[in-house]
């Protein structure tokens, strides 16, 4: 089935859905017990864990040797296939009535018996606003966020919220040395520059993309940043992810508050 503006759900989906709405009130959610307290302390309830799910065919691009460049069909790729995994956790947390999703995981999965393709899966646990307030983005989604229920009720009490997970990708083809410049650099220290240039460029590529996503929704900043690598291409190919959390301040002169209760100092 297909929600407007999300990519479509399967049948299975909506049934589970369904069924978290018609019936008996009995969230499911993957907060821990601290986690589960703050967010209701921020004023927002839990309605259910979602989830999207997006499994993709990577297409083939060749590219010479010498090279070091984008392997734009391969950056392609990787973006789609994460966006339809969040598009369709968003349509689900849309469908329970939800303001947002926190603590959002979106993580790879490869299969042996698909040399060629990968699933992405997006996980997290769709919350609602207690005071009746209408706190999705402003293209009327809910917001979501990869921060954990602490992070989020810090966010909030000092009147910042989440707009959006954004990130950017980058799959880069990084250019052989030739035979004489590696045999030059024989048992010497040495940098690498083609290396260096490459891999730089790579992680360059993949922040612009997540600070321009967040530009584009008109958000104030973007916190709990991260740039990992994925090595699924083989030799001299790498992909860079840059995701973070998109937020705006809605509360400019806000005093923080103490939570009601005594909190691990880990958290």
């Amino acid at each position: 089935m297909t929600t407007p503006g999300y990519a479509p759900l399967p049948a299975t989906a909506m049934g589970r859905l369904e069924n978290s709405r018609k019936g008996r009130p009995c969230f499911t959610s993957d907060l821990s017990v601290n986690e589960f307290v703050l967010v209701t302390q921020a004023g927002f309830e839990p309605v259910g864990m979602v989830m999207g799910s997006s499994v993709y065919h990577v297409g083939i691009q060749t590219v010479g040797w010498k090279v070091s460049q984008e392997l734009g069909v391969l950056s392609q790729a990787m973006y789609t296939a994460r966006e339809l995994a969040m598009s369709r956790m968003e349509a689900e947390a849309a469908q329970l009535g939800a303001d947002g999703v926190v603590g959002v995981v979106l993580r790879p999965m490869n299969y042996q018996f698909f040399g060629d393709v990968i699933e992405f899966v997006a996980v997290g646990t769709a919350v609602r606003a207690t005071d009746g307030g209408n706190y999705r983005s402003p293209d009327g989604k809910p917001f979501t966020t990869s921060l954990s229920g602490q992070d989020f009720w810090t966010l909030w009490q000092h009147g910042w919220l989440p707009r959006r997970l954004v990130l950017g990708t980058c799959v880069y083809h990084v250019a052989h040395q030739s035979l004489r410049q590696t045999l030059s650099q024989v048992g010497m220290n040495a940098e690498l520059p083609v290396f260096t240039q490459a891999l730089y460029d790579a992680r360059e590529l993949a922040m612009s993309r997540m600070q321009y996503e967040g530009q584009q929704i008109g958000a104030d900043g973007i916190v709990g940043s991260t740039v990992d690598d994925f090595r699924f291409w083989g030799e001299h190919a790498i992909e860079f992810l840059a995701l973070g959390t998109a937020v705006s301040r809605i509360r400019p002169d806000t005093t923080p508050v103490q939570p009601s209760m005594t909190l691990p100092l880990n958290l």
